[in-house]
């Protein structure tokens, strides 16, 4: 089948994220090895810059689970939930394979597969491994990833490093017992379901040591946590500070997804997930101790495409089936085009150090932060009307620079072309999910959501379209200090450290 070149592609242009829009930024990197750097350059899960450029795909060929979460429930054959465990089409090994070559031949900024459930992938040994085996010969250019509880990884770490993966993400979600029995009700292990708190001691000690011996194998390590209002959210810092002790090299906070229409227990129960502010100051604890991570977007089992997009229905199985895939010319293209992408990233990653010489040199403000919300289909530059976000970066700018704080999904306001009519009700929820922010950039923005954001005290902005993320927040920052907006520190702001 021809191959688009990678200005046609669609993942290249929409959807994802934008330039410097999470955690893992070049100073955070830079006490790696050049040998581990060249392992995430291009891992959109694990680099800042990787991310903007390449894609990611899951294949669900893990069913059964080992242990059980209050926070989750899987569910089949479902595409209208975006969170971990969901999943619309279980495939075999098979079937995994073919759809993950179709994948990269039709978006060969496709670097990373990774199986990261249903279930647990190690819950899963032969469907997993045998996965991994066939893509290790077929698909030799394709980075193999994978997630788990960590119950089963110390007898599985011989296994994972024999196929080609260097890079496993653990969930952990705490180091003590009495609070692990708050997340996990039982374990299954050597045969017996164990419940309560030696249950959440022998998973927490199976994680640990699982964790131990892949940082010995040289394998790279993420460490992932749910954060859980009232359970664990006091307890992150010291998971951060003996992870890293421990060799991991990268922390994702995630927030509890929780909602009772998912079915799960602490969404039965009424347990609320922590607001972006609790969020982004327990980020910021971590951050101190551990590379933190935070442009994650708790991705589906199935899914494809850049970071923040879905592009899993362009590949069913009943698609794939009729596409006829040559993948050594499709492999020959790919590393054209990969090696494009990295002559960007350096160029444009020469000129964001430019820049940041250029304001360490600048007069420093005496003002205090802002946060701003940026709409954007990605490439790092403002480019997308308000009415067509579904999700907004939200960055902030103070004296010391601009450092991104966290993404915000929201419904989408208006689908059609330049101008938003109907949709108030979801215009309300999208002002509310960028409460704290004072000032909204994107390209376009219609009249009515104009006046009502200003109403509720954000402050649209369009005069910085197609213009680099950071270097517009900066300008528009520095154009309210110098209007006299950044004296007064506002009683709502929420506190900085």
């Amino acid at each position: 089948m021809e191959l688009p070149v990678l200005n046609e592609q669609p993942a290249a242009s929409a959807g994802g994220c934008s330039s410097h829009s999470c955690g893992t930024t070049d100073d955070q990197l830079g006490h790696l090895s050049d040998e581990v750097r060249a392992k995430v350059e291009n891992h959109p899960c694990y680099s800042e810059d990787a991310h903007h450029y390449f894609a990611r795909m899951h294949v669900a060929v893990a069913p059964a689970c080992n242990i059980q979460c209050h926070y989750c429930n899987r569910k089949y054959d479902c595409s209208n939930e975006s969170r971990p465990g969901v999943v619309s089409e279980l495939l075999t090994p098979d079937q995994a394979v073919k759809k993950t070559m179709a994948v990269a031949a039709n978006i060969p900024q496709m670097t990373v597969l990774g199986i990261a459930g249903p279930g647990d992938p190690l819950a899963n040994l032969e469907r997993t491994f045998e996965t991994f085996r066939r893509l290790s010969e077929d698909a030799p250019d394709i980075k193999l990833c994978v997630s788990t509880n960590g119950l089963a990884l110390p007898e599985s770490v011989e296994e994972l490093s024999k196929h080609n993966i260097d890079h496993v993400t653990i969930t952990i979600n705490t180091l003590d017992p009495e609070i692990g029995a708050q997340i996990y009700p039982w374990i299954f292990w050597e045969n017996k379901r164990i419940h309560g708190v030696e249950g959440a001691r022998i998973l927490i000690e199976q994680q640990q040591k699982g964790l131990e011996m892949l940082a010995a194998k040289g394998i790279l390590v993420k460490v992932n946590s749910v954060m859980i209002p009232g359970v664990n959210d006091k307890h992150l810092a010291e998971v951060s500070k003996v992870v890293k002790a421990k060799g991991a090299f990268l922390h994702n906070v995630m927030p509890l997804i929780a909602e009772a229409e998912h079915g799960t227990f602490y969404g039965v129960m009424g347990q609320r997930g922590p607001t972006q502010d609790e969020l982004m100051d327990l980020q910021d604890a971590c951050s101190g101790d551990m590379n933190m991570m935070r442009h994650c977007r708790q991705c589906r089992a199935d899914a494809v495409g850049l970071l923040g997009e879905d592009r899993g229905d362009e590949f069913t199985l009943d698609k794939i089936e009729e596409m006829e895939i040559d993948y050594q010319s499709a492999m020959e293209k790919r590393k054209v085009i990969h090696e494009a992408i990295a002559e960007e990233m350096h160029s444009k990653r020469a000129a964001k150090d430019d820049a940041a010489a250029k304001h360490a040199a600048a007069k420093k403000l005496n003002t205090r932060p802002v946060l701003m919300a940026i709409a954007t289909s990605g490439q790092g530059v403002i480019n997308q009307h308000f009415g067509h976000a579904k999700e907004f970066l939200i960055y902030e700018a103070s004296p010391d620079g601009v450092r991104f704080m966290s993404h915000r999904k929201t419904d989408l306001y208006c689908s059609g072309d330049d101008t938003c009519g109907d949709g108030e009700s979801v215009l309300q929820r999208t002002i509310r999910a960028l409460e704290g922010c004072e000032t909204v950039l994107c390209s376009k923005i219609g009249y009515e959501p104009w006046d009502m954001l200003e109403q509720a005290g954000i402050i649209p902005n369009g005069e910085h379209a197609m213009e680099p993320i950071e270097d517009a927040v900066m300008a528009v920052y520095r154009e309210m200090a110098e209007a006299g907006k950044l004296d007064e520190v506002k009683t709502e702001e929420r506190a900085t450290a």
